[in-house]
């Protein structure tokens, strides 16, 4: 298990290392000055010249790339010379010197992703930080409401196969498929926020948080994660629900599941005890690649309902070409991903020990 594990961590690695790549030199092509990005309205060509080579952007595409994956490297070297851009001394880096080479230090920190272009210089570990929370606790909300919700409509399905009960569900599951989250997060908040508010109480739009109307604090707005939750568990809903049920379907065809009944054991017994665990695979792999892509998913959902988490910062970022913010929140999304697929492979060879470790 320890090497499979470690297998897949390097899979991982190298992916992740090919996202990096793309994602730089994608943007790197974009038309515009970063320079200028960063100056705004307050530029001049001596400032321009002094931002670009603080941030290295005077140098070949190459070595900006060489410095790119310096910042992002938790063991990196920097150059002691402190007008360099690499500098332990610019103060950029939260770096812990490990030793020195000529004229290099080699030091140990966290990735570094650099600055926004439109947020005064802050830093974008910092934007992340701030929006990512709201951004998982939206897309855990919505995928643990999938699971339970579309574990028990599929298994009633399959007990209830070609009824009239599984043929609703059927219906209900795909038009949860075929509607456009967009579409879907609009419809749901002005139904529920505008049509029914007196009797919901939700509102159309809102925030995990609220600032209090005299300024004395912050506080937690649960219902307004209802509707977003909602909206965006929608979709792997029906997906879960439709695995669900023709997973259970074939395992209760299997010689096992004849022998559990023929012993006179009850329907739930059979399910509960033999066939549920056995069905539940390719639920579990559904599960990996929507949570992910819920991230990357709840960008248009985030908008609409102005929640403010990392989907909604990810368009305010593209709109403005703060290039920093969009190319740090993208690895940071891919890195989740990578790691929620290499737990899922784990609990996947959990679930069915026939599974082999490659």
């Amino acid at each position: 298990m320890f090497q499979y594990i470690t297998t897949k961590i390097l899979y991982g690695f190298t992916t992740l290392f090919g996202v990096i790549t793309v994602v730089f030199f994608l943007f790197n092509v974009l038309p515009g000055d970063p320079a200028r990005m960063l100056m705004g309205q307050r530029e001049d060509s001596e400032q321009l010249e002094v931002i670009r080579k603080k941030y290295g952007f005077n140098e070949s595409v190459t070595t900006q790339y060489l410095y790119y994956l310096n910042d992002l490297s938790p063991l990196s070297f920097h150059s002691k010379n402190d007008t360099n851009y690499t500098s332990l001394l610019s103060g950029k880096y939260n770096a812990t010197l490990l030793f020195s080479v000529f004229n290099y230090e080699i030091a140990i920190k966290y990735p570094y992703l650099r600055e926004s272009f439109q947020k005064n210089g802050k830093q974008v570990s910092n934007v992340i930080r701030e929006t990512l929370p709201n951004t998982i606790v939206l897309a855990v909300f919505a995928i643990v409401l999938a699971i339970i919700l579309g574990i028990i409509l599929g298994v009633f399905s399959a007990i209830f196969k070609n009824k009239l009960i599984d043929k609703l569900i059927a219906v209900i599951s795909t038009l949860g498929m075929s509607l456009p989250s967009f579409f879907s997060a609009i419809l749901v908040a002005w139904l529920f926020g505008f049509v029914l508010h007196e009797y919901t109480g939700l509102e159309m739009t809102g925030s995990l948080y609220k600032v209090d109307d005299f300024g004395e604090g912050v506080y937690i707005q649960w219902k307004n994660l209802l509707l977003p939750a909602v909206v965006l568990g929608i979709r792997p809903l029906a997906v879960v629900t439709q695995l669900m049920r023709n997973s259970l379907l074939e395992t209760l065809n299997q010689d096992y599941i004849r022998t559990a009944r023929a012993k006179g054991l009850s329907t739930y017994k059979v399910i509960k005890k033999h066939a549920l665990k056995n069905s539940l695979n390719p639920v579990v792999t559904a599960i990996s690649g929507w949570f992910a892509s819920m991230l990357t998913g709840a960008v248009f959902i985030e908008y609409i309902f102005n929640w403010n988490g990392l989907g909604k910062e990810i368009v305010n970022a593209l709109d403005t070409l703060d290039l920093p913010v969009i190319m740090g929140s993208v690895l940071i999304i891919s890195s989740i991903f990578i790691v929620i697929n290499i737990i899922v492979d784990v609990i996947y060879v959990w679930l069915d020990p026939r599974v082999k470790l490659n």
